[in-house]
């Protein structure tokens, strides 16, 4: 009595401590909804088995594992099933290989929460383009990724004017459009073709040519009542150097912008 007595002593240290990690066998399964999810009204949109209620050009697959990659250049994987909802929270996994890069898109035109291997891949080093990202706007607070090949657990909540970005169980943007304070990040995604106030897109997984994963995609529509996480997210800073290549690179944005509306003329 007394052994088992200590093994439950030890046992409850080491889950007090966060030292113990339970089996991959009690851990909840990918693609499934916890009671918890199905009771606040989450919807699977990814069933891991096939591409129910998706569209793509033959270039997406589903493994044996129940994951969504690519086997090939085509296009983005998009969630035909039905829009997005105007307020929302969106909870995904993803993984990446070392240096690739992907996207999922929420809302039209320039909407992108970033998926990115952070190490090696160039957008890694300019914090508006890192990975959890709104992609050309907000920067995160931090880097919040796993290494490539581990799992990462994405999470998107919008409501009214408010974006949130989520990353592995931390808030890594969140901010009001709205806000005088966040108006040089709305003009930046403007003028690379974003409008922060459309609504009303189709979820869209982006093929970017590299080696991507997706699994456990949900999503449910937020009411009146539904609560945001007000606590308060400080991007991170963006070396000057950064920012000028930044600058650059929205100079060339506009030129070929401008370019190609004159050749439809």
């Amino acid at each position: 009595m007394n052994s088992l007595n200590n093994k439950i002593i030890a046992l409850i240290t080491l889950i007090a401590m966060g030292s113990f990690v339970l089996p991959a066998s009690l851990l909840a399964k990918p693609n499934t909804l916890s009671k918890k999810e199905k009771n606040s009204g989450f919807k699977l949109l990814f069933n891991g088995k096939d591409f129910e209620g998706w569209k793509h050009s033959g270039n997406w697959l589903v493994d044996k594992s129940g994951e969504l990659s690519r086997k090939g250049k085509g296009g983005s994987l998009v969630y035909i099933a039905e829009k997005v909802p105007d307020d929302f929270e969106l909870r995904f996994e993803w993984k990446v290989a070392e240096g690739s890069n992907s996207g999922i898109y929420y809302r039209p035109t320039q909407y992108e929460y970033q998926i990115l291997d952070n190490g090696k891949h160039g957008d890694g080093r300019n914090p508006r383009t890192s990975a959890a990202s709104l992609y050309f706007c907000m920067q995160p607070s931090h880097d919040a990724t796993k290494a490539p090949g581990e799992w990462n657990k994405g999470r998107i909540v919008c409501k009214g004017t408010v974006i949130q970005h989520w990353l592995n169980g931390k808030k890594v943007v969140g901010f009001d459009y709205t806000d005088p304070k966040h108006a040089a990040n709305v003009d930046l995604l403007k003028n690379r073709g974003g409008d922060l106030s459309k609504r009303g897109a189709n979820l869209s997984l982006q093929d970017h040519g590299d080696p991507v994963w997706y699994r456990s995609i949900r999503w449910r529509a937020l009411g009146t009542d539904d609560k945001l996480d007000r606590s308060p997210v400080t991007p991170a800073k963006i070396p000057d150097e950064i920012l000028a290549k930044e600058a650059r690179k929205l100079e060339g944005i506009i030129k070929r912008r401008a370019e190609a509306a004159k050749k439809k003329k």
